[in-house]
């Protein structure tokens, strides 16, 4: 981030405004909605700015500005057309550590101004941190259309039945209690101006919360985190992932996705790499299990799916022998991640009529598969984990029928920036990886369908 997002408290604190034309108005107008007291210095003033000083509502000092004008400031506002003002006011209000924003100038400004959706007291602030107004500006319009203006109204009815729920309800209970508030019929209630009907529910619910005995066990969600594109999550793992207390992440779910999960859960790294297990499977397990028992909602997210070579049935298999309530959210594998950015088919009428996923090591670390299956014609191969063993792989393809120049890739990082794709064939594939810098995080794909690649391939990764 280039910014921090923050909101201030300026109610009745000195802002200063230099500048008197239009842009300035605008910004007057929202400093004070905020209950600031403003001054503001120009030789000239627009017709609003002159009736809000008639009206006492700002203070207005009509001359250039000075340095003293800053004495006092809690926050400055440059909006003129001179841009050696403009400087001198940014460059003398940061050396006294006075915030500073210089309109249309972002390499000028120790704080940006954002474009706001007002539900007060619910407020959005969406900036670009000064690189494209305009897209701060489309953005504010698809959410204003997306929350209704009546969330002002509950946020005002919540805060007015905060102290009553803090008396009757223990801490780790309340954060669940107003999920079902704000997610269920009491909000809609509030929301539809059923006021007295949303109040009369809302204490009763209350009541009943707090006579109920406390639920023995949380929760666990085992999440698909997908291949690392956030926009791949579904919308269940994204509402899940914001609800969660702790959250227990493997290696390959990326920090992208990671950043989505609610910002005060407890993170566990708990990822595995081919000879490097920090966590033993079976520890994982068991503290998944604890922390339910404790009461806490607990994410377990996986990149991919958490079936699919996920180890997710183990997981799951513990929690159903200790009676723990748990749900399961399958995500986008790497495999169809894979093969779609990858411009690969996994099948297609013309090559390939059917596909086999298999793991290129096994729990004790051996390869030991059904060569003769995977040999057979007319499939595709896609193999996961398979980097380090990749040379064994092919040789014994190759020795159990697969001609050698069948068509294979290795896809790195699919639907990332460190998107890459390298080209072979079942003989020259090994060599080529051996000799390129290739993460762990990729997909084998071995078949005729690779072929597709060059007339199919459409993604390309973003800039860093």
């Amino acid at each position: 981030m280039n910014f921090l997002p923050i909101f201030l408290n300026i109610r009745n604190q000195a802002c200063l405004v230099v500048g008197g034309g239009t842009t300035s108005t605008r910004k007057v107008d929202l400093l004070l909605r905020a209950n600031a007291l403003v001054t503001v210095v120009a030789p000239q003033i627009t017709q609003q700015l002159t009736q809000w000083v008639n009206e006492g509502r700002i203070t207005h000092r009509a001359d250039n500005f000075v340095p003293t004008d800053l004495y006092d400031c809690h926050l400055v506002i440059a909006a003129t057309n001179d841009k050696t003002i403009n400087e001198q006011v940014s460059m003398l209000a940061q050396a006294q550590g006075t915030p500073v924003n210089v309109v249309d100038q972002p390499q000028l400004c120790s704080f940006i101004m954002p474009s706001i959706i007002d539900r007060s007291p619910v407020q959005i602030a969406v900036s670009t941190g000064g690189a494209s107004p305009v897209l701060a500006r489309l953005l504010r319009a698809r959410l204003e259309s997306m929350i209704p203006a009546t969330y002002g109204k509950l946020a005002q009815f919540v805060a007015g039945f905060r102290d009553k729920v803090k008396q009757h309800l223990p801490f780790n209970e309340r954060s669940k209690f107003w999920e079902t508030v704000l997610q269920g019929p009491i909000a809609e209630k509030l929301l539809s101006g059923q006021t007295i009907a949303a109040t009369t529910a809302l204490e009763t619910l209350i009541e009943k919360t707090a006579k109920a005995s406390p639920q023995k066990f949380g929760e666990v969600y085992l999440v698909g985190g997908g291949p690392g594109d956030p926009d791949l999550l579904t919308f269940r793992a994204l509402r899940l992932m914001q609800q969660a207390d702790v959250v227990l992440y493997d290696r390959l779910v990326s920090p992208d996705v990671l950043n989505l999960v609610r910002r005060d859960a407890e993170r566990i790294y708990v990822g595995k790499e081919p000879t490097n297990h920090p966590v033993p499977q079976e520890k994982i397990n068991h503290l998944l299990s604890r922390l339910a028992k404790d009461g806490k909602r607990v994410l377990r997210l996986k990149g991919g799916d958490p079936f699919l070579f996920g180890r997710g049935g183990e997981e799951i298999e513990t929690l159903m022998d200790e009676g723990i309530p748990f749900q399961v959210v399958p995500g986008v594998t790497a495999a169809t991640a894979t093969s779609a950015y990858a411009g690969i088919p996994l099948t297609h009428r013309d090559y390939a009529q059917s596909c086999i996923f298999v793991t290129g090591h096994l729990k004790d670390n051996s390869i030991d598969l059904n060569w003769d299956v995977l040999a057979q014609p007319h499939q595709t191969v896609v193999i996961y984990m398979g980097l380090r063993t990749l040379p064994i792989i092919s040789q014994e393809l190759i020795r159990h029928g697969m001609p050698l120049d069948k068509p294979a890739a290795l896809v790195q990082k699919a639907t990332t920036s460190d998107h890459r794709v390298l080209l072979g064939t079942l003989e020259t594939l090994p060599g080529i990886v051996e000799a390129a810098d290739i993460n762990l995080s990729s997909i084998i794909i071995i078949g005729d369908v690779v072929k597709l690649h060059e007339k199919l391939s459409w993604f390309m990764p973003p800039t860093k």
